[in-house]
């Protein structure tokens, strides 16, 4: 395991900064392309709603590896500037590579945790998180910091995902990693994937961390997993969810699981590559 860089985070996001700056952060650094691919159909509209403007001061929330910071730097060009935040310091160190690699000289990335860092109050036009907004450990708060640094005018604009049943690619991944068993689901509102696929949940988060006007559109989209079944097979068993579903099965029951992923994963081929059915939310909202 990887270890963690010194940065300062709230409590409850320890596990969170042990996760995402350790194995889970190397692992997405090693497989950005996929990652990034596997979203990709939500890029349009997800900035689309963002409407960042020519001047506009950005403030990307779990960048990642940074795709969606650099997207932004482009769109906020003649003056505007964007900024990732992100506990992966792997990640980051990728981002800024690419940044480099593609002349961007108005993005920055900074290791921290958005739900403490003290951002200067006011200062950015729009907050994007692009499935980075669902793992924080006390979501009021992080969006409270974050609305804080925002303009009296300022939005935040977030991709999360819908609930699990409009998810058919975790959903069929869990189905044949479980090899039968009865999988408990994780605690309602816990950080992780699901967490903010509740509109009633988020309208309650972010109106009682001080954003108005929430509104979620919902967008459905083929999620890609890898060119052909062979890759997407590789990609998702080095997933830690993956290891996770397999930790507790004998060696009959791993063999069982992983020839029911690798079917799942053949179901789903196609001439372009590995994709499987997924749905998620872009929210909006603005400062109060």
């Amino acid at each position: 395991m990887a270890a963690t860089r010194a940065v300062s985070v709230a409590p409850s996001n320890a596990d969170a900064l042990r996760a995402w700056d350790g194995d889970d952060g190397d692992y997405w650094s090693q497989n950005e392309r996929i990652f990034d691919a596997s979203v990709d159909r939500y890029r349009e509209p997800f900035f689309a709603a963002a409407a960042i403007a020519p001047g506009a001061q950005v403030l990307d929330v779990g960048c990642g590896t940074g795709q969606s910071t650099r997207d932004a730097a482009r769109h906020a060009r003649d003056g505007g500037a964007a900024l990732g935040v992100d506990l992966s310091s792997r990640m980051l160190d990728v981002a800024r590579r690419r940044a480099a690699e593609e002349g961007l000289a108005n993005v920055e990335f900074l290791h921290a945790d958005a739900q403490v860092h003290p951002f200067d109050d006011g200062r950015y036009d729009v907050a994007i998180s692009r499935t980075g907004a669902m793992f924080f450990g006390d979501p009021i708060a992080a969006f409270a910091n974050i609305a804080r640094a925002l303009r009296s005018d300022g939005r935040v604009v977030l991709l999360v995902w819908q609930a699990l049943a409009h998810n058919h690619w975790i959903r069929d991944f869990s189905t044949a990693l479980s090899d039968g068993r009865d999988m408990p689901a994780p605690p309602p509102g816990a950080p992780g994937p699901f967490s903010m696929s509740d509109p009633d949940r988020v309208r309650s988060i972010l109106s009682t961390a001080g954003l108005v006007d929430v509104d979620l559109q919902g967008a459905s989209e083929p999620m890609y997993f890898g060119d052909d079944a062979d890759e997407a097979e590789r990609f998702v068993r080095g997933l830690g969810f993956t290891s996770f579903m397999l930790q507790d099965l004998d060696d009959d029951g791993r063999a069982r699981a992983l020839t029911a992923l690798r079917a799942s994963i053949e179901a789903h081929e196609t001439d372009g590559g590995v994709f499987y059915p997924s749905a998620a939310w872009i929210v909006t909202a603005c400062r109060a």
